[in-house]
């Protein structure tokens, strides 16, 4: 833990969970889609739907849709520029068994016509927690630079993943592997401790059985 970590975030307010939290969920959703958000159907659960209103959950969620970061002072603005950005979006209160209280379900469609399912959590001073991905179990902070490998579940793809990145040095912080069926399809997430260059990732990309690599550039 370090001071930032005491003190909270540096941020719109008026809270670290609702507000700054809230717009990072956004943001990682956007990053996640890896395109313009242009339609977002979003739940609340718990906390977020009894208080988020008075918070700025909702304007602060759609503003890192919008690729704000908690600090931008346009946050309050974010319903009317989404207006001027074509992005359309609705609100409704969800429950989550066994979710965090602070909790979000983002439906998002891109420009490019891709859709994502986001299920995150805000865990207080600005942290959050992304839980799942299309409804598979994961856990990611994007607060390292962070990859994304969606695959095959079948041997070699985590050997093949990881020798890549450490033929250029790249040390890797932690891995964490996650599957809906032995065969199925399957999500490696990689925290690493340097950027990854476009390169890398364009050769990961190109392996037979590796469907997709998302890259999250971090934040620290």
């Amino acid at each position: 833990m370090n001071i930032f970590d005491i003190l909270g975030p540096v941020m719109v307010g008026p809270s670290s969970s609702h507000t700054a939290g809230a717009v990072r969920i956004g943001y990682i959703t956007r990053n996640l889609l890896g395109s313009r958000p242009v339609k977002a159907d979003i739940g609340l659960h718990g906390s977020f739907a009894a208080t988020g209103k008075g918070h700025g959950t909702d304007k602060a969620l759609i503003a890192g849709l919008l690729g704000m970061k908690p600090d931008d002072m346009q946050i309050p603005r974010s319903f009317e520029i989404a207006g001027e950005e074509g992005l359309s979006f609705s609100f409704h209160e969800i429950r989550l068994a066994g979710a965090h209280p602070n909790t979000a379900l983002l439906n998002v469609e891109g420009a490019d016509g891709k859709c994502l399912e986001v299920q995150a959590s805000s865990l207080g001073g600005g942290r959050i927690m992304v839980n799942r991905l299309n409804g598979l179990a994961v856990n990611c902070t994007g607060e390292n630079p962070t990859l994304i490998v969606y695959h095959q579940d079948r041997p070699g793809h985590v050997t093949s993943v990881t020798a890549m990145l450490a033929e250029p040095g790249i040390n890797i912080a932690a891995l964490n592997l996650y599957r809906e069926k032995k065969g199925g399809e399957a999500v490696m997430i990689i925290e690493v401790d340097q950027a990854v260059p476009s390169d890398i990732i364009r050769c990961m990309e190109a392996r037979d059985g590796i469907r997709k690599v998302i890259y999250i550039e971090g934040e620290k």
